[in-house]
């Protein structure tokens, strides 16, 4: 018997769904119909539904102004058949992605609202629109001829990273009509994602990032001739700069803006020094700084190789173009922290570093460094330094931290406008002595909104007696948190830098994390020296896989109380927090290798507040994992002590011995007597 295959009504959903709108006298565009030049050209530049580049024609779409001239793009996806409507993850989200991470092309076909969606981000990645509406609807004929029909209304933006949030539900398109679309646009905008949603879309966005950097990495490592180590890093640096914009103020630069061209003047390098300078002017960075780093990336991206052309083309442009397809909608949307601490993790393995240096740079993983943060209790009004910043991580925790706090503690809108530019202006100190990673920390900080004011090229040690980089030149940074993640080569694994750091503080913590046999021996003279002056409230033994993949050494972190002696009876907190709750692996394969197995948000916490307030905070923890003892001051190599074990057996330990014993003895004796009692019987 012949399979019937059911006819798609998608023409007639479309007319009617088009007649909808041309009963609102709505200016709605079709397929090949064009909108605007640069929603046109942005679906022409997102690869398309097939996978392939451009061609993506949404089946109707509009540009809507709201009452305060708000500008909302809608695209519209229909389909004709019953089920087609929408594909959801097992997270309950639009599946435009394949659990590998690449574009679900088969779902983004088949489904009205993921077609839509997948046109949203278009307009997202390569246009200033940060709110766009995507409609799916679909339908089909029941038994008595009359179209049913499905209508999903998702709302794609920044604020929940491309992944599209159902608006409600309609069984029409009134809530376009001029008369209804305000009210629309004020429910929008009460849409907000828990915590949990933002947990699961970061998750899912930090997978698409590490697919997209090692594409980027290997394009460029392996297309692009004639290129060092740091030439790669500071192009794409240069890249991603000229590309952010100032609404009102700069214009993204867009790909059509370079044109190749060999004009003294106007080679594609000379346009993106010009955005570059354009941006940084408007950033009100301190002169001497705007003119290190215009200075730095320009001796790479206008020399004569780099912008000649050939078939049209310089190499400059080709890979302006890499960065932005690959990356641009990860800084757009707002994904800072993760996107930075990725990128730069990354560009690390560009930087050729001998086998000793690479060990020297590695990383702080950002819930580590949001953990020494905390530990050295910052706060908004915290004036916070890192004497090795490598890309900023440290810093940038700091900033979150500094900034949320501000965010729940000042009521006054202006206050708080003003309090935020103050903590990225002038509350944040960091030194990096490698040109190269130098950059990726100004970078980061641009990024994270600019808190580079006084990010430093400078030796800590040799360089540096503890004043502002810029501005206020004469004037002592008045540090009073410290946090460090050192280079483990330095002298006593870096706690030169410690010491060199809490002596030049007044008051304040500090929060470092180290390889520990800086406190059993490696480090002693330093240590000694620090006690003199300062005391070390906590000791924790962490992990030793939270370097996995970059290095395998054994790490604690020390908590000081800066500028007070450390006295003989002072009790110092040592914690063995090896088993932090995470189970980390080292696949690269693996679609995440950090998983929360055992309570790893509680048991950070936890921690935190037993540095702070003691014992009485126990609670997932127990005393063999929290000791307190004291230290000599005067060794310098008893700071990693753990709780004792206690190895005496207890009376109470001894009679459970004799009574399993005894069970033991009667359970044999009455089993012996059923079988003799049963042989007997035969």
């Amino acid at each position: 018997m012949k399979k019937t295959t059911k006819q798609s009504i998608e023409p007639n959903i479309a007319d009617l769904a088009n007649g909808w709108l041309k009963s609102y006298k709505l200016e709605y565009k079709l397929e090949q119909e064009s909108l605007n030049s640069e929603i046109d050209k942005a679906l022409d530049d997102y690869f398309s539904k097939n996978g392939g580049s451009g061609g993506n024609r949404p089946d109707a779409k509009l540009l809507l102004q709201d009452k305060k001239l708000d500008y909302f793009p809608i695209l519209i996806e229909y389909k004709g058949y019953k089920d087609k409507l929408v594909k959801f993850d097992t997270n309950g989200q639009v599946e435009n992605k394949t659990t590998k991470n690449e574009p679900n092309f088969k779902n983004i076909n088949s489904f009205a609202v993921n077609g839509a969606v997948h046109y949203a981000n278009a307009i997202l990645h390569h246009t200033t629109y940060t709110d766009i509406i995507a409609i799916g609807m679909t339908g089909h004929k029941d038994e008595s001829g009359t179209i049913q029909n499905e209508i999903g209304v998702y709302y794609v933006s920044k604020s929940n990273l491309g992944a599209g949030q159902k608006i409600g539900s309609f069984s029409d398109f009134s809530f376009l009509a001029p008369e209804n679309f305000d009210a629309f646009i004020e429910k929008v905008k009460t849409l907000h994602l828990s915590q949990k949603e933002i947990d699961i879309l970061k998750e899912q966005k930090e997978k698409e990032i590490d697919a997209s950097l090692v594409k980027i990495h290997n394009d460029i490592y392996q297309n692009e001739q004639g290129l060092g180590e740091n030439d790669r890093v500071y192009l794409v640096a240069a890249s991603i700069i000229a590309t952010l914009g100032i609404p009102g103020k700069v214009t993204p630069l867009e790909k059509s803006d370079l044109k190749s061209s060999t004009e003294k003047g106007n080679t594609d390098g000379e346009i993106i020094v010009r955005k570059i300078k354009a941006f940084l002017d408007e950033k009100n960075l301190p002169k001497e700084k705007k003119e290190l780093i215009v200075r730095t990336l320009q001796n790479t991206i206008t020399t004569e190789n780099i912008n000649k052309v050939k078939d049209g083309e310089s190499q400059l442009k080709r890979i302006f173009i890499k960065v932005v397809d690959d990356l641009g909608i990860y800084y757009k949307i707002g994904l800072t922290t993760d996107f930075t601490g990725k990128l730069f993790n990354e560009m690390y393995g560009w930087l050729g570093f001998s086998e000793d240096k690479l060990n020297d740079v590695v990383l702080t993983p950002s819930y580590i460094a949001t953990l020494l943060v905390k530990l050295a209790r910052v706060n908004k009004d915290s004036f916070v330094w890192d004497f090795a910043t490598g890309s900023a991580g440290l810093l940038v925790a700091a900033m979150n931290e500094m900034l949320n706090d501000a965010k729940n503690t000042i009521t006054s809108p202006e206050e708080l406008r003003e309090k935020e530019i103050e903590i990225k202006a002038e509350q944040l100190l960091g030194l990096e002595v490698l040109s190269s990673v130098y950059m990726l920390a100004i970078l980061n900080m641009i990024l994270m909104g600019d808190g580079s004011s006084n990010i430093l090229n400078k030796d800590s040690l040799g360089e540096f007696e503890g004043n502002y980089g810029f501005g206020k030149t004469n004037e002592k940074f008045p540090a009073d948190a410290f946090i460090l993640n050192p280079p483990y080569s330095a002298n006593g694994n870096g706690m030169n830098f410690v010491r060199k750091a809490l002596d030049l503080m007044y008051k304040g913590y500090a929060a470092i994390i180290i390889q520990n046999s800086a406190g059993s021996g490696k480090a002693k003279e330093f240590n000694q020296k620090i006690l003199e002056k300062h005391t070390l409230l906590a000791s924790i033994k962490m992990p030793i896989d939270i370097f996995i993949g970059k290095s395998s050494v054994q790490t604690n972190i020390y908590v000081f109380k800066v500028n007070e002696r450390h006295h003989k009876d002072e009790m110092v907190k040592f914690m063995d927090f090896s088993n932090d709750g995470y189970t980390r692996t080292n696949r690269k394969k693996s679609s995440c290798n950090l998983k929360d197995t055992n309570s790893a948000k509680e048991r950070y916490n936890e921690l935190v507040n037993l540095v702070r307030f003691g014992k009485s905070k126990l609670n997932i923890f127990t005393d063999k994992e929290y000791y307190e003892n004291t230290i000599d001051p005067k060794s310098g190599a008893d700071w990693n002590q753990l709780a004792p074990i206690d190895s005496k057996p207890a009376l109470q330990d001894f009679k459970k011995t004799v009574s399993d014993y005894l069970a033991w003895e009667v359970s044999s004796i009455l089993k012996q007597q059923v079988l003799e009692d049963n042989t007997l019987g035969k």
